[in-house]
């Protein structure tokens, strides 16, 4: 074996391989399909029975058994996760865990899963649930104690919201035993949705609240990261921010993540389009601008086809907690239908791979489709290969 091959080997080895995705929605038409669903009243301008969600995707792929067992929803991605020897699962749980009634006025879209479906989390092995986005709150100051509190209980770490600020900014602190620690630090910015109100204050419940992407903002909040640093630690920085549909990023969300690499950030994990925006090695360290939804229940809503919200990506990057920095990133794409995700056909990873090339390009970011339909990231310029 080649001397450098050997190398990468045991890079990889000692690296701590991550599962993650965007957002993770078991609320509304999902929760209707456990086996515990809420009362399926919604408080939507068009849609007020959560069970229409179940019929639309079923009219547009079949039927969905109900109740489905909790791993129903995982699909084929459980057995990708135990294929890629995974040693943390951080997903975005865009949703209220909470049976109660009192939903938040003024909101359009409310979702919420029963405490008694927490199980279709735990069954996935879901180390982290980062809970800084626009549906935490959903159902009200009652729904997210409830929601913090059924997670704490099923031994499910989260990061992002809490009883007051200080809780909400705390990491949540992963062990992967003879290797290092992550931790996991969640905010939400207003260009997702994410309402002012839902800050959380000293006084006040809510969400780690990202008032803007300047540089200021960056080094502070960099700053406050590191200050829970030890030697060898992982940060991962997990952003809701920005709309729901298109590819562009930003400007000023390009700057905000270097900025934070800059600082010694390992991963810049964004989240909250409807659909997989680009992503990009900067500086041996990785950025996903947009995950896309990772579990949703929009099969058959028309009027956005044109994105294939239906074709989502497990990321999976492996990285040296030595120095922070990439070994590499596997991403395995998916499809979901009837509520499960499904691992895609092969015309569908190729469109992924090609669409990944085309934005990823002006960052200076290709993507390498395998012969069994997974992907690989890599810098067009890759330095540990031309040294």
């Amino acid at each position: 074996m080649p001397a450098n091959q050997s190398a990468d080997l045991m890079l990889q080895a000692e690296s701590i391989r991550l599962f993650l995705c965007g957002d993770v929605m078991t609320g509304r038409g999902i929760d209707q399909v456990l086996p515990h669903p809420n009362d399926p009243t919604l408080h939507e301008p068009y849609i007020n029975d959560a069970r229409c969600y179940v019929k639309l995707a079923e009219s547009f792929n079949g039927e969905i058994p109900r109740p489905v067992e909790f791993d129903y929803i995982w699909g084929d991605a459980l057995v990708e996760l135990d294929r890629a020897g995974v040693d943390l699962r951080i997903v975005n749980l865009e949703t209220s865990i909470t049976s109660g009634e009192n939903y938040w006025r003024g909101k359009e879209i409310h979702y919420r899963m029963h405490p008694r479906n927490i199980d279709c989390i735990g069954v996935a092995c879901i180390d982290c649930c980062c809970l800084a986005n626009n549906h935490i709150l959903d159902w009200g100051y009652d729904g997210l104690a409830e929601t913090l509190n059924t997670l704490d209980a099923a031994g499910i770490a989260h990061s992002g919201a809490g009883h007051d600020a200080r809780e909400a900014a705390a990491p949540a602190v992963l062990d992967v035993p003879r290797k290092g620690r992550v931790l996991v630090f969640s905010y939400g910015s207003p260009t997702s949705g994410v309402p002012r109100e839902w800050a959380a204050t000293a006084q006040r419940p809510g969400v780690n609240f990202l008032e803007d992407n300047s540089e200021e903002t960056a080094r502070r909040i960099a700053r406050e990261m590191l200050g829970f640093n030890r030697q060898h630690d992982v940060i991962l920085a997990s952003i809701h921010w920005g709309g729901n549909w298109g590819y562009h990023i930003r400007d000023e969300e390009i700057r905000f993540a270097h900025q934070l690499i800059e600082h010694g950030i390992a991963v810049v994990h964004g989240h909250s389009s409807h659909h997989v925006k680009t992503a990009e090695i900067y500086k041996d360290r990785l950025v996903l601008y947009g995950c896309g939804d990772f579990l949703n229940d929009y099969e058959g809503i028309s009027g956005d086809e044109v994105f294939r919200n239906d074709l989502t990506l497990m990321y999976l990057p492996a990285i040296d907690p030595r120095r922070g920095q990439l070994v590499e990133t596997q991403l395995v794409p998916m499809r979901i239908a009837r509520f499960r995700l499904n691992r895609c056909a092969e015309a569908d990873a190729k469109w992924q791979c090609g669409l990944l090339n085309q934005l990823g390009a002006p960052l200076g970011t290709r993507c390498e489709l395998a012969s069994n339909q997974t992907l690989t990231l890599h810098p067009y310029l890759d330095s540990r290969k031309s040294s």
